[in-house]
């Protein structure tokens, strides 16, 4: 029989002990979201998960939940402000009802181009709401992408104000756009995401408005024939974590997350402008009507002003003024 000497069988002891003491050591995130796994959502997540570990050894790793696996947008909120999940991301239109003020990025036509939305975002107006969310027990970590919205329906071209009136359209349950929509005179009919196909499928709905990235990755074009390119209004996600838990980490790793989510957010920014052309070629060989070229100052003029002074008298006009500033 063999017998392993005291030497070797410390080494092994000692070798167990820190193989052990890493495993624990390693962290795993819950990470949910409503968006496929087809969408540049998921892929920014994957890159996120990519560049956290890299940060940090491996000893903190996201497990990926898309599909709306965890919940729609509300449920995911409230499950990581009370900490059964632990981050989450989605567009800034869920968050309003937690902090008024996010309401503003939401205002139809307030970003002029992307660059303007960039500066807002990654500057100090966008980090002062991020800021606000803490109150509600969520770390606002980055400001990834949504885009700027279009508008789709089942019944017919859209290229004026007029065509929209009477279409049922599922809104998000910002009240931006549902004061937008009626404006228009369409009836908006707030729904999640994950309910949205079913309902343009059964006819419960007309129309929706969603950047082409959705449109496409949700496979939305299989229940909608035009698509008009109206670009009326920008929304961002919001990559969030229980604040608390962030809290209980290093400042190590807490950096290290910051850093991830906020680099995933510029790789996935990009993602979506080098597909959006592609998109559009292979909506209109999917047999969707595209209307490119929507003049969209008519729109502009029934919705702006109106949902412009909603938000000023309840939160003023400071922050309107300050993102106004950045576009010149």
């Amino acid at each position: 029989m063999k017998f392993f000497n005291l030497k070797t069988l410390a080494t092994l002891v000692t070798s167990f002990t820190l193989l052990s003491a890493t495993a624990m050591a390693t962290t795993s995130l819950r990470f949910g979201y409503e968006a496929p796994r087809s969408d540049t959502q998921h892929e920014a997540a994957k890159k996120f998960n990519e560049l956290l570990k890299e940060k940090t050894d491996g000893e903190v790793k996201l497990t990926l939940f898309p599909d709306s696996t965890l919940g729609n947008a509300q449920t995911m909120i409230g499950a990581v402000r009370g900490g059964t999940i632990d981050l989450e991301m989605s567009g800034s239109p869920n968050f309003s009802g937690l902090v008024s003020n996010l309401n503003a990025i939401d205002i139809p036509f307030i970003f002029k181009n992307r660059e303007h939305a960039y500066a807002v975002l990654d500057g100090e107006i966008g980090q002062g709401l991020l800021k606000e969310l803490e109150d509600q027990g969520l770390k606002g970590l980055a400001f990834w992408e949504v885009g700027f919205r279009s508008f789709t329906n089942s019944k017919h071209p859209v290229n004026t104000p007029d065509d929209i009136k009477g279409l049922k359209v599922r809104t998000n349950q910002n009240p931006m756009y549902i004061e937008a929509f009626s404006l228009l005179g369409a009836n908006p009919v707030p729904m999640p995401l994950s309910e949205l196909y079913t309902a343009l499928e059964t006819r419960a709905v007309d129309a929706q408005e969603h950047p082409i990235g959705i449109f496409w990755s949700a496979k939305l074009y299989e229940v909608q024939k035009y698509l008009s390119l109206t670009n009326h209004g920008y929304t961002p996600l919001i990559v969030v974590m229980n604040k608390a838990k962030f809290d209980g980490l290093s400042p190590e790793f807490q950096q290290a997350i910051v850093e991830s989510a906020q680099e995933a957010g510029k790789y996935q920014r990009q993602l979506n402008f080098d597909n959006e052309k592609g998109i559009i070629e292979q909506l209109k060989k999917e047999g969707v009507e595209v209307i490119e070229d929507v003049d969209n100052k008519p729109f502009k003029a029934i919705i702006e002003a109106d949902v412009r002074k909603a938000f000023i008298e309840k939160n003023g006009d400071s922050l309107v003024k300050k993102i106004d500033a950045l576009a010149e």
